[in-house]
């Protein structure tokens, strides 16, 4: 049964989801039906864990796509382990689903899903969708940053009482779209959707200063294994000029060849 406690590496729900953007993203949209089963079946195979959104995004459970119907029409999810959350998505009336497979965003919407029974288990029935988003490309692959000397960001940040405070946050994650905070519970509150953060400076090693504005996209509690606890702050670049995206692609290229090269005992 799938679990609807978020873990790290789990799909976040976006402020803004690519799929609600056609004219931006249309040429990654699939409209063919063998193309869009092919992918269901990709994502059944490899049991690649889906995030159903619903609630305008303020809401969402964990799920997997376990089984296509006989006639290719429909299909069944694993039940979240929630079950209020369960309800609330059996009554909601537009649910947003997004995954990524092999470092592949893919997004697509339903009006609806039902409940009944796969294998003597309770599960979601839903359609097969009539077009699927697969956005293929490689700003989008997020490379977690090191644990020993993390990346770090400088940032102003506005406080409650208007005043202003400076902060130097861990990067989790940064990829040609965007960064990942690490920040204390403490200071979550200081991230709220849709805030610009002006003048973010992030050191890329061998690279050089980044300087960006980044806006708030989302936002999750995190616990680790060893039972402490952060939020994961989704920051997105505002206006990433081409000279500063490939300074963060070149990063994010050495750092993977890297870390290839170790797994295969070359360095």
């Amino acid at each position: 049964m799938a679990e609807t406690e978020v873990q790290a590496d789990s799909e976040p729900s976006p402020a803004a989801f690519e799929l609600e953007r056609p004219n931006d993203y249309s040429k990654f949209l699939l409209y063919s039906k063998s193309e869009i089963l092919a992918v269901l079946r990709a994502l059944i195979q490899k049991g690649s864990m889906v995030t159903v959104h619903f609630d305008r995004g303020n809401s969402f459970l964990l799920t997997s796509i376990i089984a296509l119907s006989t006639d290719n029409r429909e299909f069944f999810l694993d039940m979240g382990s929630d079950d209020e959350m369960n309800r609330r998505a059996l009554l909601t009336n537009k649910l947003i689903f997004t995954t990524i497979i092999d470092k592949v965003k893919v997004q697509f919407s339903l009006n609806k899903v039902s409940q009944t029974q796969h294998d003597g288990r309770l599960a979601f029935l839903a359609s097969v969708p009539e077009t699927l988003l697969r956005l293929q490309r490689r700003e989008y692959f997020r490379l977690p940053t090191p644990v020993v000397n993390p990346l770090k960001l400088n940032t102003i940040v506005k406080c409650p009482d208007d005043s202003t405070l400076r902060l130097d946050l861990s990067l989790m994650d940064i990829s040609g779209g965007g960064v990942g905070l690490i920040v204390p519970p403490d200071q979550a509150g200081l991230f709220q959707r849709g805030d610009i953060l002006d003048e973010c400076k992030i050191m890329l090693p061998d690279e050089g200063l980044l300087i960006v504005s980044l806006c708030v996209r989302n936002q999750f509690d995190v616990t680790t294994r060893s039972g402490s606890r952060f939020f994961r702050v989704g920051c997105e670049f505002l206006n990433l000029s081409a000279s500063r995206l490939t300074l963060v692609q070149r990063y994010i290229t050495r750092i993977e060849r890297e870390r290839k090269a170790r797994l295969n005992g070359l360095a």
